[in-house]
């Protein structure tokens, strides 16, 4: 509805003739310094849009955009920046490469340099299943403690990581079998039980009951071969140690009957197939450095 112009009575502000309601418009424009501002932002978009690569166009085929009066492009410089920070790593990386681990770690600069490409190795890689701060879970391992079932020393866990475990690609992979007793009919169901209360009885779990006496002497004849009589593992063989509070696959008397009935075939990759060696020496170092490394 229009009305005509006249000075408002409440503010003295004159109105622009437009009225709805019985609502008039007062005519109280923008700030000159904020149109002009205004305008200036136009015209800059329109020069930053020449200038710099921003129009999108579709040529042979594909989406791509113009590249700008300048040629400026920022996938390039990006690029730059990291071969600029490639290159200066490059000089301890090779350094790493050509030493062994002990000169490594009495050089204060190059173990740094390689703990920090290991843990950023450790949380592309292997934190999915270790856990963000190798703590492990349920049939992975905890990093942090000392037990190991191939060794601990830093040339262990190197060897480790390189070849992995039961890695059906790597010939050299890490490899350990244990017989499904109860699957493959080689004991039992009360067998398998009397086994497991005798593992839980050296484990300092339970008592040594009449049922754990019992599976002491299957122990011997199926079990110590590879774990040993005392239980204490073997690390040449892969076999855990049997006596710690240390399970991987939990230590209650269902799981253990169930790794016994069924066993456990947990598997990692084979790093040195995935990975450049220095990546990998750095990885063995950095697990080495949690605290469990012997």
């Amino acid at each position: 509805m229009s009305a005509s112009p006249h000075k408002d009575d409440v503010t003295g502000i004159d109105t622009t003739g437009h009225e709805w309601d019985e609502i008039r418009e007062l005519n109280n424009p923008l700030p000159k310094w904020w149109v002009y501002s205004f305008y200036a932002c136009i015209v800059w978009s329109f020069v930053y849009w020449i200038v710099m690569p921003a129009w999108p166009v579709f040529m042979n085929g594909a989406w791509t955009y113009t590249g700008g009066v300048i040629g400026y492009e920022q996938r390039q410089v990006v690029e730059n920046e990291v071969a600029e920070v490639t290159a200066g790593r490059q000089h301890y990386l090779d350094q790493i490469a050509a030493q062994d681990f002990d000169t490594i770690r009495s050089n204060g600069e190059l173990m740094e340099i390689a703990l920090a490409g290991g843990g950023a190795a450790f949380g592309d890689n292997c934190a999915p299943c270790h856990g963000s701060g190798a703590q492990g879970s349920t049939g992975y391992p905890n990093l942090n403690d000392d037990d190991w079932l191939w060794g601990g020393s830093i040339e262990d866990i190197h060897l480790t990581l390189q070849h992995g475990i039961r890695w059906e690609s790597d010939d050299d992979t890490r490899l350990s079998e244990m017989p499904r007793f109860l699957a493959d009919e080689i004991l039992t169901k009360d067998e398998v039980y009397n086994v497991a209360d005798f593992v839980l009885a050296i484990s300092g779990q339970a008592e040594m009951t009449e049922s754990a006496t019992s599976g002491a002497a299957l122990f011997e004849s199926q079990c110590a071969a590879c774990h040993g009589s005392d239980g204490t593992g073997n690390r040449e063989l892969g076999a855990p140690n049997l006596t710690d509070a240390i399970w991987l696959y939990g230590g209650d008397r269902a799981s253990v009957v169930e790794s016994i009935a069924n066993a456990r075939a947990g598997a990692m990759p084979a790093w040195g197939d995935r990975l450049d060696p220095v990546t990998v020496k750095q990885l063995a170092l950095y697990v080495h450095s949690l605290g469990g490394g012997e």
